[in-house]
């Protein structure tokens, strides 16, 4: 294969739209879409910050603001990482690019000097009327007339070939060049991101630091916190068992049976469609609040300071910005509006067989057996005497008790 017909091929595997090509913009677009998400984020927790910041003493709405900051900016470093690890793999293979059409320019011009060689020898016109005068018949006139021709027109076409690779190269190379200077930047900004970060960890062991004073200030708030949460939850089981048996006295009234567990509530049609929307949105609902962060996880955790010290949590609590409203995470109705101590005004809506808690409410605006949409507000997110505004949320499926990290969409 000549350098012409090699550069045509190269040329042409240049411009196929290959998988990995498409494949490779496909995961940049994703890495972009992270990178306004993680900005996003980094806003919401700098506000939130600022918010519990304004109070003198330090504090675990504090201290859990500084750990999500941490946390997106791991993600961002880690987003710039993959960033320079694609630019690397694109100079990778621009630089092979460069070196093939450099080596192809080089036979191109290196072919055209042989073909200019020869055709200088018969360059004047005396030449090619002895080249086409000393044929044996008329047909071998013709043929060496249009070898001429043929020979006229490959030159010009392997000119057009050199500046055309020429024009490639430049263009490759430019590219090149660009790349280079874009993985320089992202260096410089992957040193000044993990500067950012030590910055944040130090921080936070400041934070924890002045928590550690506040020792005894801690643990009666982690004693006061577990009594509103045994408090929530007997209203929570008694007010789901009333509606277990409110349903079954209901369905017997009306002449329906009501076989079946006696701790699962009794659907009619409409509530059965409801609950089975609801189920096969897990992993979908909305959050039910429009911005913020999940401040502490389902289950049971070592306290962030107090060492030896458990707590437990039958929901997620949501740390968010002062003044924001809770919203429905899907439609329902509302089951009951009450005050916990500790926990403020809570609401419970149900769906179905399916129950979600929105507790730590400073005000309410709506009301037992009204029926609501997803993401209209049920409430004001309540704020601390430490600038925390939180959100304990809640899900139940009848008298089991969900982790609601695994119904909400992810952030």
């Amino acid at each position: 294969m000549n350098a012409l017909y090699r550069f045509t091929f190269f040329l042409l595997i240049l411009c196929l739209p290959l998988a990995s090509q498409a494949q490779k913009q496909k995961s940049k677009a994703q890495l972009e879409k992270e990178k306004k998400e993680n900005l996003a984020r980094i806003k919401e927790a700098n506000r939130i910050l600022q918010q519990t910041k304004k109070k003198k003493e330090a504090s675990i709405g504090q201290l859990n603001a500084i750990k999500e900051k941490i946390t997106v900016q791991k993600g961002v470093i880690s987003n710039i990482s993959r960033e320079i690890n694609y630019i690397e793999s694109d100079v990778r293979e621009t630089e092979g690019m460069v070196s093939a059409l450099q080596n192809d320019l080089e036979k191109l011009k290196a072919e055209y000097a042989t073909m200019v060689y020869a055709a200088s020898k018969t360059a004047n016109s005396y030449n090619k009327l002895m080249f086409l005068f000393a044929s044996d018949s008329f047909n071998q006139l013709v043929r060496r007339m249009r070898y001429l021709q043929q020979y006229s027109d490959a030159r010009q076409k392997q000119a057009e070939q050199i500046n055309k690779a020429q024009t490639v190269l430049s263009g490759q190379l430019a590219i090149l060049e660009s790349k280079k200077n874009q993985k320089e930047r992202l260096l410089s900004k992957q040193v000044a991101e993990s500067q950012n970060l030590q910055r944040l960890r130090q921080q936070q062991d400041s934070v924890i630091t002045n928590l550690t004073q506040q020792e005894t200030g801690l643990k009666k708030e982690v004693a006061a916190r577990q009594e509103s949460v045994k408090k929530l939850e007997r209203l929570i089981a008694d007010i789901v068992r009333e509606e277990i048996e409110r349903a079954a006295r209901a369905a017997r009234a009306a002449g329906k049976a009501t076989s079946g567990s006696s701790n699962k509530v009794t659907l009619t049609p409409e509530a059965a469609l409801i609950s089975s929307s609801f189920a096969g949105n897990k992993g979908r609902l909305a959050w039910p609040v429009e911005r913020g962060f999940i401040s502490q996880t389902f289950g049971r955790h070592n306290h962030p300071v107090l060492k030896g010290v458990v707590v437990e949590n039958h929901g997620v609590d949501i740390q968010t910005s002062q003044g924001a409203s809770a919203r429905a995470i899907f439609e329902g109705t509302v089951l009951t509006v009450a005050s916990v101590p500790g926990m403020n005004n809570i609401v419970m809506v149900q769906h179905g067989e399916y129950f979600t808690v929105y507790a730590k409410l400073k005000s309410v605006n709506v009301k037992p057996g009204q029926t609501i949409k997803m993401k209209d507000p049920i409430g004001t997110v309540y704020t601390d005497g430490s600038g925390t505004t939180e959100l304990q949320f809640q899900v139940w499926k009848n008298q089991q008790n969900l982790n609601p990290a695994t119904w909400i969409a992810p952030k």
